[in-house]
């Protein structure tokens, strides 16, 4: 009987000395084996690791990405007005030998993440007016929040994934005269693109009726020197076509008989003419 206690007591012994032996490490979790409280060393690979039993201790970290959820706080813009901003932080760690010599345990960490994160989007959103804050809430705010972060935690082993605005707004009790401000603002101001392009406009279509002004008076007196010019040398013409006695009679010969002729209108084909008008002259001359 004695023996079979002894030997179970050898097999209890052996089991609790064979599992306190055994470090398992899954894919999601980093394994920090501690002797005396100091790391040792760090299995950063999933399986099976044997440390001494007793002596050395392994602690757990997580090596996915963890969600921290800040507590809604107000921060005040860069003209002076309060909003109320209700964030989230995905982030992970990066070198858990570094995270644990520096930070040690998760609550510190968030500790840590809050004081960095409140204080960057202070900052930033106390950079802008409150128009540009709400404008900027289409991604370009966590942008400017991430880089104001940078490598600020890279001292701690820990990566800063993303910083996201669950909610980013005016406080309740001013949104609305906030609102109609911002409305009277955008109408102010679409007022004065708009009297702006009239005006444009109008400059436009003056100078335009001016070149076309110009442009018909300069083609009028162009019209009228090319009129000139060709009464110039229709004169040139008819007095080298009649430049002696003999032609110049004929040619007043001919016009006469034009002059006569559009005198001559309806029914009456009768020609009245006065003995001493030059008309009769050309026709009674000989």
């Amino acid at each position: 009987m004695m023996k079979k206690i002894f030997a179970g007591i050898i097999v209890v012994v052996a089991a609790v000395l064979l599992f306190s032996s055994l470090i398992i490490t899954y894919d999601d979790e980093f394994r920090l084996v501690k002797r005396f409280g100091k790391v040792e060393r760090v299995i950063t690979e999933s399986g099976v690791q044997w440390k001494l039993p007793f002596i050395e201790q392994a602690d757990t970290l997580p090596r996915n990405i963890q969600l921290y959820d800040l507590a809604a706080s107000d921060v005040i813009t860069k003209d002076k007005k309060t909003m109320v901003t209700d964030t989230f932080v995905l982030w992970k760690i990066t070198d858990p030998l570094l995270f644990a010599q520096s930070l040690n345990s998760l609550p510190n960490a968030e500790s840590r993440i809050n004081t960095v994160v409140y204080n960057s989007l202070k900052t930033i959103i106390g950079s802008l007016d409150q128009s540009e804050v709400i404008s900027a809430r289409d991604g370009s705010l966590r942008s400017s929040i991430m880089q104001n972060i940078d490598q600020t935690m890279d001292q701690y082993g820990i990566e800063i994934v993303s910083v996201e605005t669950k909610h980013l707004d005016l406080p309740n009790d001013n949104k609305t005269a906030v609102y109609e401000r911002m409305i009277s603002e955008r109408e102010q101001m679409a007022a004065n693109y708009t009297a702006e392009g009239k005006s444009s406009s109008q400059i436009i279509k003056n100078e335009t009726d001016k070149e076309v002004s110009i442009q018909i008076a300069e083609a009028k007196a162009k019209a009228e020197e090319t009129v000139a010019e060709g009464e110039a040398s229709y004169m040139q013409i008819l007095a080298k076509a009649y430049n002696t006695k003999d032609k110049s009679d004929f040619y007043t010969f001919i016009r006469s008989l034009d002059a006569a002729k559009a005198s001559l209108s309806g029914n009456n084909n009768t020609l009245i003419l006065d003995q001493d008008s030059p008309l009769a002259e050309i026709f009674t001359q000989k």
